[in-house]
């Protein structure tokens, strides 16, 4: 028999308190209409004093499990591909995920791809369940809070207000023969490589008090003008390539895409990537009512597809992303 790995199941969960356009115009003087239409966010779930990054993904990871009607010690592997912004810092969350949930039999450590890690995420877990027999389930989580790393006094951090709060989980298992996970791609660019960083908490600028008055641990861009310039260059035809590869590697075209589910970025990129890809706007869904969410995003895609009756059986599905520093990742599912 052919080897096979399907998606079972998934969840997903957000905060319950929101943010609207209004409020985040308050907040930086931006007109309401241009948060809402150019930057492409209605609202966005923030998190609560209860809603770090383990604990949201461990909320998801009991949804996946309850609709899939399986036991969390079934489950042979967990991997995080979440924000490293999470309960403690040099920490292993996904161990925490395991005590959560209480898969007590599972294997558990992190993959870290910033917002590309979910295609990335799905990509390593089938080629692990390839490699060992012995893996028949193995549940991918992912959380972030990164709102909280935003200065929204700092210009150069404006594509970054639309950053929002939530967590997914995807349960694979071996021969699931609906969902079938298909060939995958991923590119890095090196160049941009330090184009968004927090100044200070690395090793290079150990924290101080003269760093947290100082405001450096928050997101920057230390030189917006190359950032821009370069992703200008490679950001369409990185999109473009990667879903391309991802599609080819699994025996289908471009133009089989049946639904892609993207990181969310500004309403007019998102258009004109659909619009390359020669696929309508009803193939895809924007999340201007959640905001971006790091590696989540894909997962909340399919979880608003599915429930609002988009995707059908035999559809190709695309799940396709891009993440600082810089990497763009795809992978192909065979619905």
């Amino acid at each position: 028999m052919a080897f096979s790995v399907g998606l079972r199941a998934w969840g997903t969960y957000v905060p319950p308190h929101v943010e609207t356009a209004a409020d985040v115009a308050a907040r930086t003087g931006i007109p309401e209409d241009v948060v809402a239409h150019k930057m492409g966010l209605r609202r966005k779930h923030v998190a609560g004093e209860d809603d770090h990054c383990a604990a949201m993904a461990a909320r998801a990871a009991r949804l996946a499990l309850e609709r899939a009607g399986v036991p969390p010690e079934s489950i042979d592997l967990i991997l995080y591909h979440g924000s490293e912004y999470k309960e403690h810092f040099v920490w292993n969350a996904a161990t925490h995920v395991q005590r959560l949930i209480g898969a007590s039999n599972a294997a558990a450590f992190e993959l870290y791809a910033l917002c590309a890690g979910t295609p990335i995420a799905l990509k390593t877990a089938r080629a692990l369940m390839r490699d060992d027999a012995r893996l028949r389930r193995v549940l991918l989580v992912t959380a972030s809070r990164e709102n909280d790393l935003v200065d929204y006094a700092n210009p150069r951090a404006r594509f970054m207000f639309n950053f929002g709060a939530g967590a997914g989980a995807l349960l694979l298992e071996r021969e699931w023969r609906r969902h079938t996970i298909l060939g995958s791609a991923v590119i890095s660019d090196g160049t941009l490589s330090e184009a968004v960083i927090m100044p200070a908490g690395g090793s290079r600028m150990p924290p101080s008090q003269e760093t947290v008055a100082r405001g450096l641990h928050t997101l920057d861009v230390p030189d917006l003008d190359f950032m821009g310039r370069r992703l200008g260059e490679v950001s369409m035809p990185n999109f473009l390539r990667v879903i391309q590869q991802a599609v080819e590697a699994s025996g289908a075209r471009v133009q089989d895409i049946d639904f892609l589910a993207l990181v969310h970025m500004k309403r007019s990129f998102h258009e004109a990537l659909l619009d390359a890809l020669g696929l309508r706007a009803d193939q895809s869904l924007y999340l201007d009512e959640y905001g971006h969410m790091q590696s989540v995003d894909q997962i909340m895609a399919l979880e608003l597809a599915h429930a609002r009756g988009v995707l059908h059986e035999g559809a190709l599905v695309v799940l396709a992303a891009a993440g600082t520093g810089y990497t763009w990742s795809a992978v192909a599912i065979r619905w």
